[in-house]
């Protein structure tokens, strides 16, 4: 879609009345309408199914947001990686939403593997908590919660490398799940840590747009992409995009039948998760994003 739409702008484009900028082929055939012959018990199945989807979709509550108060330029100054700056935030705004911390997902990329494809990166760890913490210390310096941050960052980036190169243990632990159920093998200790919900469902979404044309001149161009759902019926599901330098969107999403949860409450931590932390660091946000 991202791509459509930039292809359909840059390279594309349309004539004043709203067509498509060319020659029409008139050999192509018209379009022609198709008549479906849909059974009685064809057509209830539809209808059924639509009505549960409709009521699963009326469920969702959706925030979409552009944090343009910078991006991965200024987090670079900070001297630490993108995606570990952006999950110690979601630690810290989902702290400050609901006041305790929860077993947190993220999706790791395995292409290293042929076949490969996710690893799950376990984003709440003891020292995120433990600068999540300090943020909610006042008696806490500065100087200490650079350090616990930095820290944190540095698990981050250590799970992440585990998970790309084949050294996490989600998948390891779902394979013997699957033994064990094939085996008929009880064990109460798989079955309690599948079980376990992730209230905190996370994952980076690549941008391929980015590079048909100048972030910095189209910026009311950018795609915003596209989300997910929450795994847990309380908890939250949060897609993000690094945008170029300067940008990053954020998609939440939870469920209206939740008292729990509150998509535009957790993007509002968010942003201010954010903000809090990059204060930190003594690189002014309005002099990344020029």
């Amino acid at each position: 879609m991202e791509f459509m739409l930039a292809t359909d702008k840059f390279q594309l484009g349309y004539t004043e009345g709203g067509h498509c900028v060319g020659d029409p082929d008139t050999r192509l055939a018209p379009p022609q309408r198709l008549q479906w012959d849909i059974p009685q018990e064809c057509q209830a199945a539809i209808e059924s199914s639509y009505r549960v989807a409709k009521a699963l979709a009326d469920d969702v509550d959706f925030c979409c947001f552009q944090f343009s108060d910078f991006g991965k330029g200024l987090i670079k100054k900070c001297r630490t990686s993108p995606d570990a700056f952006i999950q110690i935030s979601l630690q810290l705004a989902h702290f400050r939403d609901k006041g305790c911390f929860c077993l947190t997902y993220e999706a790791s990329m395995t292409r290293l593997f042929r076949e490969g494809r996710t690893e799950t990166v376990r984003s709440c760890t003891s020292e995120s908590t433990a600068f999540v913490r300090s943020m909610a210390d006042a008696g806490q310096s500065r100087a200490e919660r650079q350090r616990l941050f930095k820290l944190a960052a540095e698990k981050h980036q250590h799970m992440y490398r585990m998970a790309m190169t084949g050294a996490g243990i989600d998948r390891h632990l779902f394979c013997l799940y699957v033994v064990s159920r094939y085996l008929g093998v009880e064990s109460p200790f798989l079955a309690q840590v599948l079980s376990e919900p992730w209230r905190l469902s996370t994952s980076q979404t690549p941008q391929q747009q980015l590079k048909m044309f100048d972030l910095d001149k189209y910026p009311d161009h950018v795609s915003t992409g596209g989300g997910f759902g929450p795994v847990a019926d309380d908890g939250y599901g949060v897609s993000y995009i690094i945008a170029g330098e300067n940008l990053i969107t954020f998609h939440v999403s939870s469920k209206y039948s939740s008292p729990e949860t509150d998509s535009k409450r957790f993007g509002r931590n968010i942003r201010q998760a954010m903000l809090d932390i990059a204060e930190l660091f003594d690189v002014p946000a309005k002099k990344a994003a020029k």
